[in-house]
């Protein structure tokens, strides 16, 4: 579980993190975050090849296998009038509070995702399979400098990365299941869970998985 990374490790994984996991600097842009129903946090989503932006939430860029089955495999975007309930997510460097989500079958549910740490993180919805997908697309945005340790590049993203990469700025919203958010900033998603399904939240960005930013959810 999270909770066995002490803060030293954290830390220690943090910096080499920025040191040497993402060597593609680029500028910081101004106003890379998006407001989204009063909230700072910007979401992207992978979609055949194209970075789904979302400043209209929930949004994000959902682990790979997410779109076309998403409904049958892990529930879909949901209605604000539906919603339950609403659970508040922490991310920290690499951990997220809490480590574990309960859900009932089918039911809506409102998160309010708030980064506290000094790293890019993010919150997405998925089986192990969709995540293990996904952080693969990842490691490809953060070679192609599209994110880096702490920030997304939204001009990167709207450029010709080459052959099988299209430019990824077309922007979305509301069927990704996952956000991405810079630190110090947060976001929303609206979620209608399945029936019956084995997910997780996790954190796809390049080794924070590893380090174990990922937690079960549970459906009841």
């Amino acid at each position: 579980m999270s909770n066995s990374f002490n803060f030293t490790t954290r830390g220690t994984f943090a910096g080499l993190a920025v040191a040497a996991g993402l060597t593609f600097a680029q500028p910081a842009l101004a106003g890379a975050g998006q407001p989204g129903h009063g909230h700072e946090g910007q979401g992207h989503m992978m979609q055949g090849g194209h970075m789904m932006q979302g400043d209209q939430m929930p949004g994000g860029h959902g682990p790979a296998g997410h779109h076309g089955a998403m409904t049958d495999a892990i529930g879909g975007p949901g209605k604000a009038a539906d919603v339950t309930r609403t659970i508040d997510i922490v991310m920290q460097d690499n951990y997220y509070e809490p480590e574990e989500i309960t859900v009932k079958a089918g039911e809506t549910v409102r998160f309010k995702i708030v980064n506290k740490g000094s790293l890019l993180h993010e919150f997405g919805l998925g089986t192990a399979a969709m995540h293990a997908a996904h952080q693969k697309e990842m490691m490809v945005m953060m070679e192609h400098g599209m994110i880096e340790a702490d920030r997304i590049n939204p001009e990167r993203m709207k450029m010709d990365h080459g052959p099988g990469m299209a430019p990824m700025s077309h922007q979305h919203g509301a069927e990704s299941g996952s956000v991405l958010v810079e630190p110090g900033k947060s976001s929303e998603m609206i979620w209608t869970f399945p029936k019956d399904a084995t997910l997780e939240f996790a954190c796809n960005v390049p080794g924070h998985y590893e380090s174990g930013m990922m937690g079960p959810i549970r459906i009841k």
